[in-house]
This record gives structure tokens, sequence and C-alpha cells, in this order.
């Protein structure tokens, strides 16, 4: 009897160690792993390649009337929307950009699957020629749009989508390549111009050195900013040993335009050029449109469109001369264009005859092109130094 009171004693004594280890002992729920998405490694490596750019000033607008606020001389050539250009009325309206001597333009229009697709036309006389797709762009690129062209009739820039975009729209460039008769791969341009949002348009003035990208980035539906920047000759990267990785990847997105100023001189000449831009276009508005072809801006204030408007008798002899050259100039395009259509029709055999000819005209387009700028310039300058 005493022995089962001893071991019931036992038991009652025990019970509550059990079960403060059964407590200690409770499972505990582990937490589910969240994982982190992995940035894509085109975007990591193209922040780490920011280009170093001066942005002077930005401009939100509606995305119907961007172009509007695109400020280029004559020189650079002319954009405008395909709805003015072909007169009809789209919903889905891009840009066409004619050449300095307008003559030549590109535009986009939407295909059979209506994906936007390259094309170009040349005016022969007072007629457009029948639109040609762009040949070597579609290399990587799904969907085309919003070209534009340098003034060396080489360096190319559009917006596309596509395996090589990260966003929707990237601004891509490429080079014409004259022994094939099409354009090179094109290449993403990288940031800070492309974003993950919509970049849709590259432009330069490089006879002001004044550039212009239009992105809707941190923008409500409908709305774009349209960022104004100084165009260098040459690519600069951040140096990565310089700056923070915050810092870096502040450039690349443009979190604040202000941070590209410096000291601000350069930006300062900058807004004043753009300045006379502006004046320029309200003018240019102001008064009946001219042929192109007969028109070389002075200044700010003169546009000239006759020989007749000089008053430097040196000036004048200057200035017949450029007209002269802009219409071989025009003839030489117009038969070189021709004649690479044919080239690109012919056999192999012909085009070994041909390939000879065309690089020939292809230099003599150059040549050409360099004196009507020095032209340019000549009558400009000698005009000035008689007005001022």
């Amino acid at each position: 009897m005493k022995l089962r009171t001893v071991a019931i004693l036992s038991l009652v004594l025990l019970l509550p160690l059990s079960l403060s280890a059964q407590k200690k002992k409770k499972r505990v729920v582990k937490k589910p792993v969240i994982e982190q998405p992995q940035e894509d490694p085109r975007i990591t490596n193209m922040r780490e390649m920011t280009q170093q750019i001066l942005i002077i000033d930005s401009i939100v607008t509606d995305k119907r009337i961007f172009l509007s606020h695109l400020r280029i001389s004559q020189e650079a050539g002319t954009i405008m929307s395909t709805q003015q250009f072909l007169n009809q009325s789209q919903d889905d309206s891009t840009s066409v950009f004619i050449n300095e001597m307008g003559n030549k333009a590109y535009f986009s229009l939407p295909d059979d699957s209506l994906h936007h697709q390259l094309y170009t036309i040349d005016k022969l006389g007072d007629e457009w020629s029948r639109p040609i797709a762009l040949q070597g762009i579609s290399d990587g690129i799904s969907e085309a749009a919003y070209p534009f062209m340098l003034t060396d009739g080489i360096t190319f820039y559009f917006a596309g989508k596509g395996p090589e975009s990260i966003g929707g729209y990237d601004i891509f460039f490429t080079r014409y390549d004259s022994h094939s008769s099409r354009f090179m791969k094109p290449e993403n341009l990288g940031m800070p111009f492309n974003s993950e949002a919509n970049d849709y348009m590259y432009a330069i003035d490089e006879y002001n050195r004044i550039g212009y990208f239009v992105s809707d980035r941190r923008q409500p539906e409908g709305k774009v900013c349209i960022y104004i920047f100084v165009p260098s000759d040459s690519r600069k990267n951040y140096d990565l040993s310089d700056y923070s990785e915050q810092q870096i990847r502040n450039f690349s997105t443009i979190s604040q335009i202000a941070d590209t100023w410096g000291n601000g001189t350069e930006r300062q000449a900058a807004l004043e050029r753009l300045k006379h831009l502006s004046v320029a276009a309200k003018q240019s508005k102001a008064v009946p449109t001219a042929d192109a072809s007969q028109q070389l801006i002075i200044n700010d204030a003169l546009t000239y469109s006759s020989a007749k408007d000089f008053r430097s008798r040196e000036a004048a002899a200057l200035y017949e001369q450029l007209i002269k050259a802009r219409k071989q100039l025009s003839t030489l395009n117009a038969e070189l264009d021709s004649a690479r259509e044919d080239y690109a029709k012919a056999n192999a055999a012909d085009r070994e005859g041909m390939k000879r000819e065309l690089l020939l005209g292809e230099q003599e387009v150059l040549q050409l092109s360099e004196r009507i700028k020095t032209l340019e310039k000549q009558a400009r300058n000698t005009e000035i130094k008689v007005i001022n």
C-alpha cells in the first residue's frame, strides 16, 4: 500500500515537468520565404553603362501633341505627325522625318498585323515615290516608329519594341550600310535615354547642339515628358568608381535633371540656344512657308530665300553657289536612290559592276554635303558682318 502511494506521489510530481517539456517542444511554424524578383541582367548592365549627359530642361505634355514642342532648325530637317503629312485621320498617328533638303522622308505605318514598321519615300520633282520598307531594321525589332536621321544621311534613330527592348518602346540607333543597301542591326541606345516604360523619340539639332528624347516614365496615362539635353560628339559613361550605387541609379532613371547640371555654365548657354530656336520657330509660323531648298537662316530674326535679300554682294554670290549645290545634291540623291533599287534587284554578276558606281556616287554625295555646309556658313557669316 505504501509503495502504491509513493508511486502515485511520484507521478503527480513528474506531471508538471512533463507538461512543461511538452510546451517547450511545441512545433514552430516557419514563415514562408518570399523570393525577391531578380532584375533583368540587361537592365543591370545598362545601368552600369549609363551615359553622362547634360539635361537642361524637361516638359510634361499630352502625348498626342508632343511633336509640337520639338524645336529643330531647318538645317536639321522637319518633324511632323503622319496624320499631317499623309493628310489622313489616324488615331495611331506617329511621326514623319523629312531631311533638310526636303526630298526624302521616313515614317511608320501599321502592317497587316497592326504593328508599325518603317518606310522611306523620295521626292521626284513635285511628287513622292511609293513607300519602300527599310531593310535591316526588323532585326531584333518587332515594331518600329518615330524615325530621325542625322544630316550625314547614315546615322538613324527610331523607337522600337521587341526582344532587344527593356520596356515597351526603346530608342535604338543604326547606320546605313551602302555596301549591302540596308541598315545594320539596331543597337539599344541604353540609359538614361531608355527605361522600363515607353521611350518614344530621339531627335538632334546638330547646328544648335540641342537634343530631345521623349518618355512616359513616371507619367500618368496619356502624358509624356520631353527631356531636352546637350548632345555630345562621343559617348562618355559615368565612372562607377566616382559615384555610389544609388547615385548611378539616380542618373540612369533621371531622378532629378538638376543632378546633371554641374556648375550650370554649359546649361545656361544651351538654354540661350534653345530660346533662339523657339523664337525662330514662332517667326516661321508667322510668315508664308517658302521652298526649304531656297532658304538660309542668317540669325534668329532673319531667314533669306532669295539672292535679292542679301546686303552683301559677296554673301549673295555664295548663296547662289549654295542653291546650285543643293539642286545638284537633290538630283544626285535621286539618281543614287534609283541606282540602289536597281542594285538590290540585280544578280550577283551585275552587282559587281554596279558596286563601284554606287560607291563613287556616295562619296560624291558626302563631298557635296560638306561643300553645302561650308557655303551656308560662309554666306551667313559674310552677311552678318555687313548687317551688324
